[in-house]
């Protein structure tokens, strides 16, 4: 039997070498400048950062203003629906039970201790309109400041107050904790007088020098200790004139030190010279480092005249 030859295998085929891979290279734009080297897009970005700030910061208002207005008719409406006509006690009782059901559903910012929170911001302003008007600068824990304060007009001027001067919480704290109110001339005037100068700021903006002014004033952080002489005190002031202006309060701009005042030919010199933007008046600062005399009167009437 004769058979066929065996044919040679046939050799594999070269396996074909990879092909070099192309680098994929994304090209950026090149900064954008102009022959000066400057960049035209930096004014650009400025305005859009502004924009996108501004957005956020008008947002963050709007919704606290929403939320503190909640508050309050929460507050307004537990008062007329559970606490009026119901024992104390009881009443207690009930807004316990409700905090526990409102947490559970809606976070610890309903629970029982802030459903009273609310329930005391109703007592302590109980007008919308005022609430309205304030909370457009006054965020919610700018009120938690105020409510513990016992007098209404003392609260209704830290709360006018820090609406016209727009406060920080901080600030407002700070200006309750030195009496800024005991020390000002409204504090000592007839409760109703009183009453009629912060309805007058609160309906229309209108500032009174009884409400700007204060006695005494804090200068603690001039740093004068022991004997020291009315330059040195001057020295001190004009060497920490942003803690001053803050002390004297909002408002204020300073304008010149020792000002020349010329009366029949003869120069006088005022210490310290400022001007209030609210009050449109120029404020004259006369250093003393004794007790009040009347010959003190008269020299700042000289000044004035």
């Amino acid at each position: 039997m004769s058979t066929k030859p065996r044919q040679p295998a046939a050799k594999k085929a070269a396996k074909a070498s990879p092909k070099p891979r192309q680098k994929i290279v994304q090209a950026l734009p090149a900064p954008l400048t102009n022959e000066g080297g400057a960049h035209p897009g930096l004014p650009l970005l400025t305005d859009l950062r502004q924009m996108i700030a501004e957005a956020r910061e008008q947002v963050g208002r709007t919704v606290n203003a929403g939320l503190t207005l909640l508050y309050w008719e929460v507050g307004t409406r537990i008062r007329k629906d559970i606490l009026q006509d119901a024992r104390a006690e009881y009443g207690g009782k009930i807004v316990s039970a409700v905090g526990r059901q409102l947490e559970r559903e809606f976070g610890r910012g309903f629970g029982d201790k802030n459903l009273r929170r609310m329930i005391q911001f109703a007592e302590v302003f109980p007008e919308r309109e005022i609430v309205v008007s304030l909370i457009r600068q006054l965020s919610w824990t700018h009120f938690i400041a105020l409510i513990p304060l016992g007098k209404p007009l003392q609260r209704d001027f830290y709360a006018e107050m820090c609406r016209v001067e727009r406060w920080s919480v901080s600030a407002l704290r700070s200006k309750i904790a030195g009496m800024l109110f005991e020390r000002t001339a409204l504090s000592k005037k007839p409760a109703k007088l009183a009453a009629m100068e912060l309805k007058a700021l609160r309906d229309e903006d209108k500032l009174t020098p009884d409400l700007v002014f204060r006695d005494p004033y804090f200068l603690d952080f001039l740093g004068l200790k022991d004997t020291y002489a009315e330059k040195d005190l001057e020295a001190a002031i004009l060497r920490e004139m942003e803690s001053f202006i803050l002390e004297l309060g909002v408002g204020f701009a300073f304008l010149e030190r020792q000002k020349r005042v010329t009366v029949d030919g003869v120069d006088h010199y005022l210490d310290l010279l400022f001007y209030h933007r609210n009050l449109r008046r120029l404020v004259a600062v006369e250093l003393k480092l004794e007790d009040f005399k009347p010959g003190d009167k008269g020299q700042m009437e000289l000044y004035l005249g």
